[in-house]
């Protein structure tokens, strides 16, 4: 496990992009696993500012996202589908068709998690996956729990997890109470994994992740355990480092 700590979050956001590039240049058919919520929004800022330079071209590149909101269709503005749309895939030359996202739409749990979970192993391995770091140590929306999950699976979220998306609706009973998410099994396949924190308040989840111990009560622990992570930080969430 390597950690890379950076001054702010606009210096975390541009490291992360480099890691992504460099995969892109090395690999231009590559498969990435992204990831939503606030933290990585810099990093795709700074995709999209190579790719108007000229500097990336995303043509060949194929995606698949860890989780979405059961129950949102793609028009949802709080959907992680539209989520990707506004933040990096419009404003980039990447194919639509060889972008995932499970869909929230579909009724059938069992039917949308088998589905994406194909669709994830279809593509023999992602590259490099993106990660954020939930308060509560999830990974995905991959919630404390007694045991990893080991597919792409439903789950609840928790009461702290609603209320950290809280802000992102307009009343607090809008926002969803389950989601599909790739497994920590599905996770922890990818070759590669970067995983972007920043912010004094996710400095106590930094050092309990990558520094307690391996459990399922903190799912990012799991990570300790991949052969190829990379943690980028800011200075604040690795303040008790």
């Amino acid at each position: 496990m390597k950690i890379i700590v950076t001054k702010n979050y606009d210096d975390m956001s541009r490291k992360a992009a480099n890691i992504i590039s460099a995969q892109i240049i090395s690999k231009p058919n590559c498969v990435l696993g992204l990831a939503t919520g606030s933290t990585p929004i810099g990093t795709y800022d700074n995709l999209i500012d190579r790719y108007q330079k000229g500097d990336l071209d995303f043509s060949q590149v194929s995606t698949v996202n860890l989780d979405e909101y059961r129950g949102l269709d793609h028009e949802n503005d709080q959907s992680y589908y539209y989520f990707m749309m506004n933040h990096l895939f419009k404003h980039v030359n990447i194919d639509v068709e060889k972008t995932h996202v499970p869909d929230g739409t579909e009724p059938d749990s069992d039917k949308a998690c088998s589905d994406y979970e194909a669709i994830v192993e279809s593509y023999n391995g992602v590259d490099l996956q993106l990660l954020g770091l939930g308060h509560n140590g999830h990974i995905g929306f991959n919630e404390p729990a007694d045991e990893f999950s080991k597919t792409t699976n439903c789950v609840d979220l928790t009461e702290s997890t609603i209320q950290a998306n809280a802000r992102f609706f307009e009343k607090i009973e809008d926002v969803p109470t389950q989601a599909y998410t790739m497994g920590i099994g599905t996770i922890m396949k990818a070759k590669k994994i970067l995983l972007v924190a920043s912010g004094k308040d996710k400095a106590e989840i930094v050092k309990k992740a990558f520094f307690g111990p391996v459990v399922p009560q903190v799912p990012a622990s799991i990570l300790q355990f991949h052969p190829d992570v990379t943690i980028v930080v800011d200075e604040d969430a690795a303040s008790l480092l």
